[in-house]
């Protein structure tokens, strides 16, 4: 992908070998950049959290186990993404949007599409430890790492976002 080039360019006597680190971006940076995109849906912002991830393993590759390069990325990726939504939402007041402006009276039928806008009506930290499940295959274990909360957190997290997506795509009107 487009970061291989820049990271191997760089120079440095590191434990971890740039091929490895090469390899660690052809490996993780498609997953990862999904992962963020299917997080924020702003193509621009996903590229620039998994640039900004890759830079800090590149920073931290001394202190960063070859096993755990994964997790060790979606972690800061995870982190990098919480903070910038933060930040965001500082900028814009959405208690000040006039819903009429936005809502619109057209029905649909795409299932897909469905699941998409319930996803996205989720609170973030419930979004994020879905995603990791459901859609990255993560473990309760591997999703508190990431994530900094412990398993039984991210099981509550993921009950609800589930419970909330079945409550949502149960309802007639949004389904017809």
């Amino acid at each position: 992908m487009y970061l291989s080039s820049y990271y191997g360019s760089m120079r440095v006597n590191l434990s971890m070998s740039i091929e490895h680190f090469n390899k660690c971006v052809d490996d993780h940076s498609d997953a990862l950049y999904h992962f963020i995109l299917k997080n924020i849906r702003d193509e621009e912002k996903a590229r620039d959290i998994v640039q900004d991830s890759f830079e800090k393993l590149w920073e931290k590759l001394e202190t960063v186990s070859p096993d755990k390069v994964k997790s060790y990325l979606f972690s800061i990726a995870y982190h990098t993404m919480i903070d910038m939504l933060r930040k965001d939402k500082r900028r814009v007041g959405f208690d000040h949007v006039n819903e009429e402006q936005h809502a619109h009276s057209v029905q649909y039928t795409d299932l897909n599409q469905v699941l998409h806008e319930a996803v996205k009506l989720l609170p973030d930290i419930q979004r994020s430890v879905l995603m990791l499940r459901d859609y990255e295959g993560y473990s309760y274990s591997e999703i508190g790492e990431i994530t900094g909360l412990n398993e039984s957190q991210v099981k509550v997290y993921i009950y609800r976002a589930r419970m909330y997506m079945k409550k949502y795509i149960g309802r007639m009107e949004v389904l017809i």
